[in-house]
């Protein structure tokens, strides 16, 4: 029992000190990637002209337990810049829905950072289920940014088919009308949004929690360790990635 207790006791003691060195040397290398953030504009537009296939519409889904706003807002502000015109940022419990605020106040300081004076030329809203909870007004690009959980992938679905039943059952349809594309009229969490092109999931976990399981039908699926801290370089990359897959569609 004691020999239990002390095995313990060193596990979480060396945790601790892997988190505050990670956190030293994060804190190191903030001043100089900041010191290189004016470039990163121009270089953006000339990686995304660059690549054989950009996404419409990227899921970010995070299954890790701590979650870093300025890391999810970073990405966000990149697909934006990319030319992306659809972002669904999911967790399964609904973590980020709850705290909408503290992302989107991320979102705009990166946006500032980033973008400098491009930024007003970005009209980003940040959706929480039905409702736009927030929007900065651009003039070029647009960019919707939803936030979704549990309840808007396998609930939404069941609600889907719920209302099909109860429409079949009024004898306002009929069974064989039953097609994949009026099912997707009834899905109300990507409503009025193509269907996932890519997503990057973040985490070691095995699995998308329930993520739109009837919107990632073609979907590529791409994992990465970890959203903590994650850099350009790794991003372009993923979409890389995802340029260089020959979709085959089942044939």
């Amino acid at each position: 029992m004691i020999l239990h207790q002390v095995l313990l006791y060193l596990v979480h003691t060396l945790l601790a000190i892997r988190t505050w060195l990670a956190s030293l040397y994060h804190g190191l290398k903030k001043p100089l990637a900041f010191k290189h953030r004016k470039r990163t504009v121009p270089r953006i537009k000339s990686d995304s002209k660059a690549l054989s296939r950009l996404p419409i519409h990227v899921g970010l889904v995070v299954v890790e337990e701590d979650f870093r706003y300025g890391d999810l807002a970073s990405l966000v502000v990149w697909c934006a810049a990319m030319g992306i015109s659809y972002i669904s940022l999911y967790d399964s419990q609904g973590i980020l829905k709850r705290n909408n605020t503290s992302l989107w106040q991320e979102i705009m300081k990166q946006q500032q950072e980033l973008l400098g004076e491009d930024s007003n030329k970005y009209s980003i809203e940040l959706v929480t289920g039905n409702r736009t909870t927030t929007q900065l007004t651009g003039q070029k690009y647009s960019v919707e940014v939803r936030l979704l959980s549990s309840e808007d992938g396998r609930t939404d679905l069941l609600q889907a088919a719920q209302r099909w039943c109860q429409a079949v059952e009024a004898r306002r349809k009929k069974v064989g009308d039953l097609e994949p594309t009026a099912l997707e009229g009834l899905l109300q969490a990507t409503k009025g949004a193509p269907d996932v092109d890519l997503v990057l999931k973040f985490g070691t976990v095995d699995s998308l929690l329930g993520f739109l399981p009837w919107q990632i039908r073609l979907t590529e699926i791409l994992s990465l360790p970890t959203h903590h801290s994650i850099d350009y370089q790794t991003f372009l990359l993923a979409l890389q990635s995802f340029g260089n897959i020959e979709q085959r569609f089942g044939k």
